[in-house]
């Protein structure tokens, strides 16, 4: 089986399966998940023409006054009345303009004696200065939000001001975990001999942490095909059954034999990436299935490349893949072979440099880097100063 380009592997994992169900929530449970459909204005926003400073409401046309005070409008009580030629009406900011005024004076340029008001600034230069006017940051029925948008902090406080409580989202994707390995033990238990503490379950849970899912634990399973078959059926309700380890080739390598074994349908393997090249990926019922390499930087960059972006598609994102920036290379990378590569590096102030260590077990390096710096494959050699395409992974 020849290996498959990132980009070829990564629209055939999202075509493997369409977005969950959606579901209705609450404003507060909304952060994070992704518009299921089209969010419209229930209001005009400003309900009315508002004022922006503090100061006074008055007509542009009675400047340079003297005006007559004749009450006030505020906040969510304004002024009931009419305000007639060379009256002004106290005003405050967000109250509603006045009927019969047009334009505000700031009160830093006026002086009040009494009930006489008295121009001491330039005033307002135009007809209309320091007001808000009704509908112009959105009116009913406009588009606030648009289906497959991420509902951002920013988009639920929009949400909740044009008029909404709750929100159509789809619900929270089913990941399952599995780690695969006889040498594996939970962290913080003791390690003997050869064993080593399993690190990739922790690490994809962190990294789903920032979207909507319900993370399975489906914990560590032996190197045996009945076990690993057997792990797979007791997840198989997961909208994602994710793997780390046993992806390879060798005599230990057991995940695509018991996925089969279990039912599931292989729809590719091995990437043409590096770290990462051991990646599989099918169906198993209803659920994608996600084989990522065992060794911790592989999986954490082929999780990055594919296991987010594949839960954002089922969450509805209509962009789920990750965006790239570009940056100033600080020292010189080789030329690539016939994969693209993934380098770690610490990304600051427009600038990346790589790690020092490029091992796919070297966890210190991943821990100090911020971004992947991202190489096409059979590329020249890069130079310091060059721009080169980096993905934040942060």
């Amino acid at each position: 089986m020849s290996l498959l380009p990132v980009a070829e592997a990564q629209a055939r994992l999202l075509a493997l399966a369409d977005p969950v169900s959606i579901e209705t929530v609450t404003l507060a449970d909304a952060a994070g998940r992704w518009a299921a459909q089209d969010v419209p204005a229930l209001r005009d926003q400003p309900f009315a023409d508002l004022s922006a400073m503090d100061g006074y409401a008055i007509r542009f046309a009675d400047l340079p006054g003297p005006w007559l005070v004749v009450g006030e409008s505020a906040a969510g009580s304004g002024f009931e009345g009419v305000a007639g030629a060379h009256e002004a009406v106290r005003i405050f900011t967000g109250a509603p303009l006045p009927a019969g005024t047009d334009t505000i004076v700031i009160q830093e340029e006026v002086e009040r004696d009494g009930a006489t008001l008295t121009l001491t600034g330039d005033g307002p230069a135009a007809i209309g200065q320091h007001v808000r006017r009704a509908g112009s940051d959105f009116a009913r029925g406009d588009r606030l939000i648009a289906a497959g948008d991420r509902l951002t902090p920013a988009r639920i406080g929009l949400a909740a001001i044009g008029g909404h409580g709750a929100l159509t989202v789809r619900r929270r994707v089913k990941v399952a975990l599995i780690s695969t390995g006889d040498e594996l033990v939970p962290p913080g238990a003791p390690v003997l001999g050869a064993q080593l503490p399993s690190s990739n379950a922790v690490t994809l849970r962190a990294l789903l942490a920032d979207l909507p899912v319900e993370v399975i634990d489906g914990g560590i399973i032996p190197d045996r095909i009945d076990a690993l078959a057997a792990a797979f059926d007791a997840v198989r309700d997961a909208d994602v059954i994710v793997t780390t380890g046993g992806a390879s080739v060798g005599d230990h390598d057991l995940v695509r034999p018991a996925l089969e074994a279990a039912g599931a349908v292989l729809d590719f393997w091995k990437i043409a990436m590096k770290p990462g090249k051991p990646l599989m990926a099918g169906r198993l019922g209803s659920a994608v299935t996600l084989g990522l390499p065992g060794n911790p930087v592989s999986a954490f960059a082929t999780a990055i490349l594919f296991l987010k972006p594949l839960v954002a598609h089922l969450c509805g994102a209509t962009a789920p893949l990750p965006v790239t920036h570009r940056a100033t290379l600080a020292s010189d990378l080789p030329k690539t072979a016939g994969r693209a590569e993934y380098v770690r590096g610490i990304w600051d102030a427009g600038v990346v440099r790589p790690a020092a260590s490029q091992d796919s077990a070297a966890m210190v390096a991943l821990a100090s880097a911020n971004a992947l710096i991202q190489r096409p494959p059979n590329a020249a050699a890069a130079h310091a100063g060059e721009i080169v395409e980096i993905l934040p992974i942060t």
